[in-house]
């Protein structure tokens, strides 16, 4: 499937200030409702409406859903009832408790929480079947609004739904999170940092607890104190064993928050406990310090007080820490700032974000394992400049983010394979060719390839001049995606548009058209060049054709590029493979970023990422011509059209 091209300039971060709406009317959630309430109607939201179609798209409800407002559910409706608290948290018929966790880590900061959870809204005198909340996704945040109507069966809730029955929250927000995805059912699996990330605009760290640091302890009590978002979860070794119960009352496969940490005095000596909370509500630990064991016994009554221990059937529990580490597998942490797990001091992280994109035929290369296409990835150029305080490396946090690939569920679209390397950086300018990555091996990369929405790792390197290349595993998979690099000095990624490539851009753009997202991509570049040969700038004496002196410059040009084709027709088949066009269209003279790059090769390769000699030469002669009329604009540089905008 295609995917339209972002621009891949560096960006700031997201502010959490105004977000953007995003209703199809194009209204805010005030003025919304506001027509409500003169209309006196409650709101029906056209964008995710009361049908199986917002439910699933794979198969049908399996049992006879009917949508109800809050107010035909029990008889005194609230929003929040008491607080939003992590008991608030109980999961339905839908598999998404990778979601309730983050959910239920996201109650324990009350700032974060206000911010998704806008609390402008209620059952009250102003009510009008409208509620909204907020998302942070790739670099902004998203204000989703939704009418009230929840899928309920035999008159309760059918999927998450607060322990008290009349509180609404949790399953509105549950329901704005599905609509922000396409449907309930593009809910199903997933990874806790993913919703946490959305939640706070925050970079998410994953840690194996057998291969944890010494210090691992102090780092989740940082993380918790810094008011971090904490999951955890046991593996699985196959598909039968998803949700399976130990015998210790753990589920596998299950994500669990991470709702406290801290030491008790037990018999003369310090125990270092950590409380874990099941979204179920309910099924929690049978062993050492759960809520009956005799371990309590010995702790003082204001001791289990100040650690709010209760003998309660609500999923959460207290285990030793040793227990933890024996019984748990991975740990997942969003930080609301990228410095939250280093020392006690509050640092200004600096962050940019780059949007980019995998075509087929152009930038979709796959991992260093497929040399012959690798070089021709996206590649970030990253200068590290200011060594850490008192350290003599640079630190960073490199996050690669494939976009909507669960909003694209739908359409048949899994979590691709992705991953990173990054590389320093040769003296000279421009994207680096084949033979690089063939003699230069890479001076750090992400910890693995996997199928999760982000890879992220942190990186400690010594100043200077790096290219980082962000990839999938496999060749020709598309997606678009979000870099962020977050940076603990100064580092910059990129150098900024000249005012050069701000005119050509322009220009570009009015050659050649709007470009489609349908499954056929039309590029038209016949702005400059309706008929190639005589409706060119070679052709100056006005009377519609090409003068002998007008030819001969044309025919030297012709030659130059018979020979690049020639050379790059490897196999003398009379056509080129796509992916070697950025080195044919350099050695024209022509360095173009990814962004053109991609529509040359959508309009000129064939099913096979196969170029034709003609089209070659007809897309020379549009470059040339654009060319010329560039230059015309008073351009200083006329040796090449650089557009080394974002990436090179």
């Amino acid at each position: 499937m295609p995917y339209l091209y972002r621009d891949s300039k560096p960006r700031p971060p997201a502010l959490p200030g105004a977000a953007r709406a995003t209703h199809s009317s194009g209204k805010a959630y005030e003025e919304l409702r506001q027509e409500c309430l003169c209309r006196g109607v409650l709101f029906e939201d056209p964008d995710f409406p009361a049908c199986n179609s917002s439910l699933f798209f794979s198969e049908k409800p399996p049992i006879p859903f009917i949508w109800k407002r809050p107010g035909d559910i029990v008889k005194d409706p609230k929003f929040i009832l008491g607080g939003a608290t992590r008991t608030d948290i109980c999961q339905g018929d839908l598999g998404d408790c990778w979601l309730l966790a983050a959910i239920a880590s996201l109650t324990l900061n009350e700032k974060t929480l206000a911010r998704v959870v806008p609390l402008d809204q209620n059952f009250g005198p102003d009510y009008a079947g409208i509620f909204h909340f907020q998302f942070w996704q790739h670099n902004e945040w998203l204000d989703v609004v939704i009418d009230d109507q929840l899928p309920t069966f035999k008159g309760r809730l059918v999927f998450l739904h607060s322990a008290e029955h009349n509180e609404f929250w949790s399953a509105l927000l549950e329901k704005a999170y599905a609509k922000l995805n396409g449907s309930y059912e593009a809910l199903k699996g997933g990874s806790t940092i993913e919703a946490m990330e959305d939640f706070t605009g925050g970079v998410g760290e994953m840690y194996e607890v057998k291969k944890a640091p010494d210090n691992f302890y102090e780092i989740l009590e940082k993380a918790l104190k810094r008011c971090s978002l904490v999951c955890c979860s046991i593996n699985i070794s196959s598909a039968a064993e998803s949700e399976a119960k130990t015998p210790f009352g753990l589920i596998k496969g299950h994500a669990y928050s991470v709702t406290g940490i801290d030491e008790v005095r037990y018999r003369g000596r310090q125990v270092q406990l950590i409380r874990i909370r099941n979204p179920w509500g309910q099924v929690e630990w049978n062993g050492p310090w759960s809520d009956n064991s005799l371990e309590w016994r010995s702790v003082s009554p204001s001791e289990q007080r100040r650690l709010s221990q209760a003998a309660l059937d609500d999923g959460e529990f207290w285990m030793k820490f040793e227990d933890f580490k024996v019984h748990f597998d991975k740990v997942e942490i969003c930080n609301l700032t990228p410095d939250a797990l280093e020392d006690s001091t509050a640092h200004k992280w600096e962050v940019t974000i780059h949007q980019g994109s995998w075509v087929r035929g152009s930038t979709a290369g796959g991992c260093r394992n497929f040399l012959e296409t690798f070089w021709t990835n996206p590649q970030i150029k990253l200068h590290l400049t200011e060594k850490d305080d008192g350290q003599d490396d640079c630190t960073f946090i490199a996050a690669l983010m494939q976009k909507d690939r669960r909003k694209l569920k739908k359409l048949g679209a899994e979590m691709l394979t992705i991953g990173y390397a990054i590389y320093e950086s040769p003296a000279r300018d421009g994207h680096l060719g084949k033979d690089f990555f063939r003699y230069h091996p890479s001076k750090a990369r992400s910890k693995t390839y996997i199928n999760l929405r982000e890879v992220s790792n942190r990186f400690k390197l010594p100043p200077g001049d790096y290219i980082l290349v962000p990839t999938t595993f496999e060749p020709h998979q598309e997606a678009d995606f979000c870099l962020r690099i977050f940076s603990e000095k100064k580092a910059i990624t990129d150098p900024q548009e000249t005012e050069e490539e701000k005119q050509f851009r322009a220009l570009f753009e009015q050659i050649a058209g709007k470009v489609s997202a349908k499954p056929l991509w039309v590029i038209n570049l016949d702005f400059c060049v309706t008929k190639p040969f005589l409706n060119s700038d070679y052709q100056t004496s006005g009377n519609g054709k090409l003068e002998f002196s007008e030819f001969k410059v044309f025919w030297e040009k012709m030659k130059k590029w018979i020979n690049i084709f020639l050379q790059f027709d490897f196999d003398k088949s009379g056509s080129m493979s796509s992916y070697e066009l950025r080195s044919a269209l350099k050695a024209a003279g022509y360095q173009l970023n990814n962004y053109l790059l991609q529509l040359i090769v959508l309009r000129y390769s064939d099913e096979q990422f196969q170029i034709e000699f003609d089209d070659f030469l007809n897309c020379l002669i549009r470059l040339e011509n654009a060319s010329r009329v560039f230059q015309a604009l008073s351009v200083k540089n006329k040796e090449f059209i650089n557009l080394n905008i974002g990436e090179v």
